[in-house]
This record gives C-alpha cells, sequence and structure tokens, in this order.
C-alpha cells in the first residue's frame, strides 16, 4: 500500500484530496498546523477508510524539521498548505512568508528526502495572471489564458496572487536547478474554486466568497470591485479540482508541467442567480484553456451551472 502526504488535507480543496486518496486504498498523512484544535479535521475522520488509514500529524511549514517528519515514508506528496486570505492586513506575515518561504523550506526538504515519487503542488490561477479574474493591460480581452502564455505579474495586483506566483517562481527555478531528481513535480493551477465543503467549518475563503456573491455583500474593496464591474469570473467544481490533483500524482511522465484547471466564466451577476438556482442572464465563455488538462489527466469537466446551482 502506497502512502499519500497531503498538506493541507483538511482545508476546502484538500479534504476533497484527502478523500480520494483514501478511496483508493492509500494510506494517508493529512497535516494539522494546530494538532490540539480537532474541529479543524474532525470532518475527515469520518471518511471512508479514514479509521485504519488516515493519520493526522502536526506541520509546520516554517519548520524543516517537521516537513521532513512529515514526508518521511510518503511515496507521494501533495502541497496545498497556504494561506488563503482575500482580506489581508499584513501580507508579509500572513501571505509572502508561508508561501514563499514555506515553500521554499519544502523544496529543501523534499530534495534530501528518499523513497518520494511524486511531488503535486496546489498551485493556483495567479501562477499564470495575478490579476484573475481581470486580464492583465497587457492582455486583449478576448485572450484565451493557456499554459503556451507566458507566467504574469502585476506589481499592484493581491498581495494572495503575488504570494502565489512567487512560490511557483520558486518550484520553476528548483527544477530548473535539479536536472536529476528522483521524483516528478507537478502542479495544478485552479481558477476560482466552486462547490460545498465536506466541513462545517466557518472559515473557508472559498465559500465564504460564494456565500458574499449569492447575497450580493461586499465586505472590502476587492469583493466590492468585482461587483461593481460585473467581471466574468473562471470557475471549476472542487471535485474536478481533487480528481485533477489525484491524477496528476499517480499519472507517470508529466515532470515539470503545470497545469490550468478551469471551465466555463459567467459575470459575478450570472452567479449571483445561479447560487440562489436561477437561471443566468448570459451565456458561459471560456477565458482559460482546460484542453492539455484534459488531455493528460482525463478530467471532464463538471458544468459551472450545475456546481452553483446545488451550492448551500
Amino acid at each position: 500500500m502506497q502512502t499519500a502526504g497531503i498538506i493541507g488535507g483538511s482545508g476546502f480543496i484538500g479534504s476533497y484530496v484527502t478523500k480520494i486518496f483514501l478511496e483508493e486504498n492509500f494510506d494517508v498523512k493529512v497535516s494539522s498546523t494546530d494538532i490540539n484544535n480537532k474541529s479543524k479535521y474532525q470532518h475527515l475522520l469520518a471518511l471512508t477508510n479514514a479509521i485504519n488509514n488516515l493519520e493526522i500529524l502536526p506541520l509546520d511549514v516554517r519548520d524543516k524539521k517537521s516537513i521532513e517528519d512529515f514526508v518521511t515514508g510518503c511515496d507521494i506528496v501533495v502541497h496545498g498548505g497556504t494561506p488563503f486570505i482575500l482580506d489581508v492586513k499584513d501580507p508579509q506575515t500572513e501571505l509572502l512568508e508561508p508561501t514563499v518561504q514555506g515553500t521554499r523550506n519544502f523544496l529543501d526538504v523534499i530534495a534530501k528526502t528518499g523513497g518520494i515519487k511524486k511531488v503535486v503542488f496546489i498551485a493556483s490561477v495567479a501562477a499564470w495572471n495575478t490579476s484573475f479574474p481581470f486580464h492583465p493591460t497587457s492582455h486583449n480581452a478576448s485572450h484565451i489564458f493557456s499554459e503556451e502564455d507566458t507566467p504574469y505579474l502585476g506589481k499592484d495586483d493581491h498581495p494572495y496572487a503575488q504570494a502565489k506566483f512567487l512560490a511557483d517562481q520558486e518550484v520553476r527555478k528548483f527544477i530548473g536547478e535539479s536536472p536529476t531528481l528522483p521524483f516528478e513535480i507537478v502542479s495544478v493551477s485552479p481558477v476560482m474554486v466552486i462547490g460545498n465543503s465536506l466541513s462545517e467549518r466557518p472559515d473557508s475563503t472559498s465559500v465564504g466568497l460564494q456565500y458574499l456573491i449569492k447575497n450580493k455583500i461586499a465586505p472590502n474593496p476587492f469583493v466590492e470591485m468585482l461587483f461593481a464591474t460585473d467581471t466574468m469570473f473562471s470557475m471549476v467544481d472542487v471535485r474536478d479540482v481533487a480528481e485533477a490533483i489525484f491524477q496528476a500524482a499517480t499519472t507517470k511522465g508529466l515532470h515539470g508541467k503545470n497545469y490550468l484547471i478551469a471551465n466555463e466564466s459567467y459575470k459575478i451577476s450570472d452567479m449571483s442567480l445561479m447560487l440562489n438556482k436561477q437561471p443566468p442572464l448570459n451565456e458561459p465563455a471560456i477565458v482559460y484553456s482546460s484542453s492539455l488538462a484534459k488531455k493528460d489527466l482525463g478530467i471532464a469537466f463538471i458544468a459551472a451551472r450545475e456546481t452553483l446551482n446545488h451550492c448551500v
């Protein structure tokens, strides 16, 4: 039986990733930043095969020793343990340090850890475009993004997006400087991830953003701007993201790739309608291509309207 270590495996996306690996009969390690706070991971204990195959372990990405303890014995490591914060007060300590330095620490550790066969990073569409959901000023409004695009970093874009971009650049640098790695590294970069949470925790930014859009609440300038511009938002079901991560982890020959995981785009106003179980007024568009993920990972994407209609 193989062992998969999932950093961030109790979060919104990570919980679905944990679920798939357990259902596929892996031994699964999930990290917790606070092992004593069982509410963070209690929902995982009810998953299929969790009783025998799931282990919760402490991990702090700022501490290389705790990373080493966690990844030792893993055949596959999925790294999704970076913070997702939109209403940020201190970008350096809340986002840049845990995301960028945490990625550096993780890379340093896995380079010295034997037995690992595959590493998958849960990156972000921001690894390709930090202006998401908007187009960079250098791109035509009709441009469809793909993995052939040059990644774009806007110095004035949201700190979360900048942190995810810079972390991915650390991964690209590490791959370029390590031509003889004994394991593969693959990244997946989802657009806005939608769907229901496996947890009843109230602290999910993804689920919280769905709530704000459904009820047309703008608690901060970023969300207010989304409503004011009625921008097009590219979306993807959380179940599709988890499936893409699992396929990236278990398919050989993908080293160095960073897959855009995207489906349809709708205006914010149409998203609000669908979250309220009403039909959209406009047709969806494709802004981010998922052709490579469909080809290499075999993902058959769930329609955004189906997902939003069933969000709680």
